[in-house]
């Protein structure tokens, strides 16, 4: 039996130069499309866009109660009201039918278009009407254009609503279909190519035979790209050959902004995704300061970055929050998010590995932190987890008892 050997990594790279390394190898997106404003959330606008209409494009009450004349109400008291004569009722979404003389009113909705004639709105709490053909009271007086929405209160016709490069909200998809506009420009989502490999890995549409185990990673890095702003394009795993890995890596990096391998990162006699990477690019590193995800690859072959992430359930996606993510939201032109953080005493002893910076998965129950961390390969290390704290690289013990600051999934 021939004794399978190990190659050991390089020299490893800290956490920060890893990542500024990649960063400065990921261009951001150019490319653009339209879509429709129902489709635009989330998406990053590739263009200014400018109103061609006046939001409201009328005059509009907004309050319901009487459009009157102004002038009508003065001189209105609580015991001694002034009298007008109804003549119409308009609801929202009407045409008004009747201008309004002196002495006149028509009931209105809020929304409904402010009649000729009328330049302000008496709010229903200050009226009363004994009968629906009777005269109404008016007991507070109004000034012109109380109560009203005047034309282009929110926008204004020509005005410079939105500017590129700002994230559709959902408040801002609302400014678009206020304004009639049906779709609009926004740049492309940049297209990541993940495909997992090893001999034992089999999809689960497969039955699992002895020594084999379902792609766990595809569907993992996935959820990473998608919620950062790219689209995700899953492959078939890809068997632990050379030459697969060489035509794998070929084919993808000419239709994909990046390439996410799974497995075949590390050191062992069959992980030989850097040598297939080397054959065909420039391997830019191998091997990070940092636990989980320590077999790290980082390779640019025809300028596409090519990441072999570890195989290892909880490495691979520890790997993709901690170094993928800010990539993937470059490419995509999508701000950071605000980290969401807590403070937690920790309820049991740790100890960690000098020289590599450690992640440690935690189990909140209020202001307590209980570690759930089993093994690189254990994905419910993350997925029973609330969060993680950071386990610096000069660290070798933190205490029970200990507060820690935890990042919330």
């Amino acid at each position: 039996m021939v004794k399978e050997e190990q190659r050991p990594f390089g020299e490893l790279i800290p956490y920060e130069e890893a990542l500024d390394l990649i960063m400065e190898n990921v261009q951001t997106i150019k490319r653009k499309e339209k879509v429709k404003v129902g489709d635009s959330f989330k998406r990053v606008l590739a263009e200014d866009v400018t109103s061609e209409i006046f939001v409201p494009p009328f005059e509009r009450a907004a309050m319901d109660g009487y459009a009157v004349k102004a002038e009508d109400t003065f001189g209105a008291e609580k015991f001694d009201p002034i009298k007008l004569e109804c003549i119409d009722e308009l609801h929202a979404g009407d045409v008004p039918r009747n201008k309004i003389d002196d002495g006149k009113c028509i009931q209105i909705a809020t929304g409904a278009p402010l009649p000729e004639g009328a330049d302000a709105v008496v709010k229903v709490e200050r009226t009363e009407r004994d009968e629906k053909s009777g005269p109404v009271n008016i007991y507070k007086p109004v000034h012109p254009g109380e109560n009203v929405s005047p034309q282009g209160e929110d926008i204004e016709e020509g005005e410079l609503v939105l500017k590129k490069d700002k994230v559709l909200t959902s408040s801002k998809v609302g400014a678009l279909a206020a304004m009639g506009k049906e779709e609009v420009e926004v740049y492309e989502k940049p297209i990541v190519g993940i495909i997992p490999t090893g001999d034992e890995v089999v999809p689960l549409d497969q039955e699992l035979e002895p020594g084999k185990i379902y792609d766990v990673n595809s569907y993992t890095l996935s959820c990473v790209v998608d919620d950062n702003g790219c689209e995700p394009v899953s492959k078939r795993v890809v068997q632990d050959t050379i030459e697969g890995l060489k035509e794998e890596i070929k084919e993808e990096v000419k239709k994909r902004d990046m390439v996410l391998f799974s497995g075949g990162s590390s050191v062992g006699d069959k992980d030989i995704l850097i040598d297939a990477l080397a054959s065909l690019g420039e391997v830019i590193f191998h091997g990070v300061k940092i636990k989980p995800g320590k077999p790290t690859l980082f390779g640019i072959v025809e300028d596409t970055p090519v990441i072999g992430m570890p195989g290892y359930p909880t490495s691979c996606l520890n790997t993709a929050q901690q170094l993928i993510k800010p990539a993937l939201r470059k490419m995509a032109r999508q701000p950071e998010p605000p980290e969401k953080r807590t403070e937690a005493v920790l309820q049991k002893r740790i100890t960690s590995s000098l020289g590599r910076r450690q992640y440690m998965t935690v189990r909140l129950e209020g202001k307590k932190a209980y570690p759930v961390y089993k093994q690189s390969g254990a994905i419910t290390s993350m997925a029973r987890a609330d969060g993680y704290f950071m386990i610096a690289e000069n660290k070798e013990l933190v205490e029970k008892g200990e507060k820690v600051s935890v990042v919330l999934y």
